[in-house]
This record gives C-alpha cells, sequence and structure tokens, in this order.
C-alpha cells in the first residue's frame, strides 16, 4: 500500500504546519461548485498560478527532505478538471439523483524533479481556492482513462473504498482494482451499484445516527505520528472540510492511503 500526501491551505502567513488524517468521507471540502464553465476553470487556472500557491507547492515539494523549496520551481500543465465523487443523494435513493456530484476542479502541479500533486480548486466566500494539494496525478490519469474506456462517461470516485468508476446510460465500469474488487472486472449495472452503496453507507449519511455519533462517512482515522518539528491536530468529520477550517492556523499537511492501480 502507498501513501498519498495532501495538504490544505491556505493562511495568509503561514506559522505552523499540522499533520492530521483525513477520514474516508463523502463529504466536499467546501461547498461544490455548480457548474463547470469556461469562467469556473479559469478562475480555478488562477488560483492554482497565484504567487501564494506556487510559494506554497515549493515547500509542499520540498517535504521530507525531497527538494529544496527554492529549488522546486512548480509549474502547473493544463486546464483544470472537474473532479466527481460518489453522491450521498444517489446512495439515499433519491429520484433522478446522479450517480456522481461534482466535488471540486483539479489542476495539475509538477515540480522541477517530476514530483506530481493535484491542486483542488473550490469557490468558498472569499472566492476562487486552492483548498487542497494531494501527491500523485489521480484524479487526472482516471480522468483519461475513463474518457478512453467509456467515452462520454462520468469519472468518480468513491471515497470510501478509494475506487474509482466511470459511469454511463446503465452501467458502472471499474478503473483500478479496488472499484474490481466492488463491482467486478466487467462492472455492473446502476441498478446494482446503487444497492450496493446503500447498503455499505445508506445508515451513514451526513444527518444519521451514525454521522451525529462521530462517524465520518463510515469511517473514522486515528491520528498518524507527527514528524518532528511537526504539530498534530485533530480533523472534523468532514473530511478535508474539517482541515480547511484550520487553515488560520497555517499550512496542514495530511496522509491518505491510496490503493490499487489503474485497469484498462
Amino acid at each position: 500500500m502507498t501513501k498519498r500526501a495532501a495538504t490544505a491551505v491556505f493562511a495568509a502567513t503561514a506559522v505552523a504546519v499540522l499533520v492530521v488524517p483525513v477520514p474516508q468521507a463523502s463529504a466536499a471540502p467546501v461547498p461544490q461548485p455548480r457548474s463547470v464553465t469556461a469562467e469556473t476553470r479559469a478562475a480555478a487556472g488562477r488560483a492554482a498560478v497565484a504567487p501564494d500557491t506556487l510559494a506554497t507547492l515549493s515547500r509542499f515539494f520540498a517535504r521530507e527532505g525531497k527538494i529544496a523549496p527554492d529549488a522546486a520551481r512548480p509549474r502547473i500543465e493544463g486546464e483544470a478538471i472537474p473532479v466527481s465523487y460518489l453522491s450521498p443523494d444517489f446512495v439515499a435513493g433519491k429520484a433522478g439523483a446522479p450517480v456522481a456530484r461534482l466535488e471540486f476542479l483539479a489542476s495539475k502541479a509538477v515540480s522541477s524533479d517530476g514530483q506530481q500533486a493535484a491542486l483542488w480548486t473550490a469557490e468558498t466566500e472569499a472566492g476562487w481556492q486552492v483548498v487542497n494539494i494531494a501527491t500523485g496525478d489521480d484524479e487526472f490519469r482516471y480522468a483519461q482513462l475513463g474518457a478512453a474506456k467509456l467515452p462520454g462517461g462520468t469519472v468518480f470516485r468513491e471515497p470510501q473504498i478509494d475506487a474509482w468508476y466511470v459511469a454511463g446510460g446503465s452501467r458502472v465500469l471499474p478503473l483500478d482494482e479496488d472499484a474490481e474488487r466492488a463491482v467486478g472486472p466487467g462492472g455492473t449495472s446502476l441498478g446494482s451499484y446503487r444497492s450496493r452503496v446503500t447498503r455499505a453507507y445508506g445508515d451513514k449519511l451526513p444527518g444519521s445516527a451514525y454521522a451525529k455519533a462521530g462517524g465520518a462517512g463510515g469511517y473514522a482515522a486515528a491520528a498518524p505520528a507527527a514528524p518532528a518539528g511537526l504539530v498534530v491536530a485533530p480533523v472534523a468529520a468532514g473530511g478535508v472540510a474539517g482541515a480547511f477550517a484550520l487553515c488560520a492556523a497555517g499550512v496542514i499537511a495530511v496522509r491518505r492511503s491510496r490503493r490499487g492501480r489503474a485497469t484498462a
């Protein structure tokens, strides 16, 4: 099992780095963008290339001594893409609910030594901002794989098991090993997929007794050991939303597991 690091940003002046767990929850980091337009892509792009963003990226790529911050020279490649997660309304069986909902836009960041990261951008009360940074290229890789496997389909993530799928018409097809274990190599019908996620998460949705008791989408995470010099802080059940609320304290570094590989 590999690890995927992520960091929620930004404070005006970073005064600390916090290490916190990311619960495997389906809550959005901030209120979801209503739609993806040329204007929203442009706004996300501007947030991604802002000087404060690039400075934070330099520190992010330099974590664990991988490269000196002043040598990271991060750049943004391509335009922001929409990223969708399994919809709680779909799990709840609401009539007409799509299988996935738009959570944020992602921009690809690359350092001078080849490290890659995804900048998660969303519209906040203060305008479009980067609300999270995650290592690797999952968002972009699965978007490309899904478009090739089912053109015109909706690529989405089931965050509780870190599985990626593409859905179109009445089919849900797996894009990684975790999804294959959930629905089989050949995928499943949309109705069967709904039955599975309703059984798994239907009693653990936001507002449920389980959530009110402290569950986070059915999963809770223990805080990891903090590297030297870092402060450990708890994250609220809202996942990244909880991390975002801590931004006033500084840059927040978090780690979440990434399992499986992409499948053709």
